[in-house]
């Protein structure tokens, strides 16, 4: 019998909703599943490195890479984000009940072989480039590329 699979598509930038993706995928993983995690458009922003400039970027491919957010410290809940103290006022409740920050989250996903890729597609359209994005990603891949793994899923979520 084959190994069950989840499929996920990762959206969504924003906190609360990464940390949903993350958790089922870490949990899924941790279960014993094959889990594929295919980020796209905004969702790429928790893909992102710090502080890393690339060159050549035209006016509006900066203009993306500045109102993006930087990577999974930097991104805010979809509710109750209130000018940042929502956000910082949740980190901190997470933190004081010892659950797992979303860069954590990351790194046991890593750790657990979730399978993290990036939409080429979206990159090219944001302007966004492979050395912007963290390490560890199974590939920057196509739409047949999550087609394929999504057809061999039983649970595919959109997030």
């Amino acid at each position: 019998m084959a190994q069950e699979r989840v499929s996920i598509i990762v959206f969504s930038g924003e906190l609360d909703k990464c940390l949903a993706a993350f958790i089922i995928g870490t949990g899924a993983a941790a279960s014993g599943m094959e889990v594929d995690m295919f980020f796209t458009f905004w969702g790429l922003s928790v893909l992102r490195k710090k502080g890393v400039k690339v060159k050549g970027k035209s006016f509006i491919e900066k203009m993306f890479g500045m109102m993006l957010p930087k990577g999974a410290d930097n991104l805010a809940l979809s509710k109750m984000h209130m000018l940042g103290m929502g956000t910082n006022m949740m980190k901190e409740v997470m933190k004081k009940k010892k659950v797992a920050s979303l860069p954590e989250l990351i790194e046991i996903a890593k750790q657990l072989g979730v399978n993290l890729y990036a939409c080429e597609m979206s990159m090219n359209v944001l302007g966004l480039k492979r050395e912007e994005l963290i390490d560890g990603l199974k590939g920057v891949v196509g739409v047949a590329t999550y087609l394929e793994n999504a057809s061999k899923a039983q649970i595919t979520l959109f997030i």
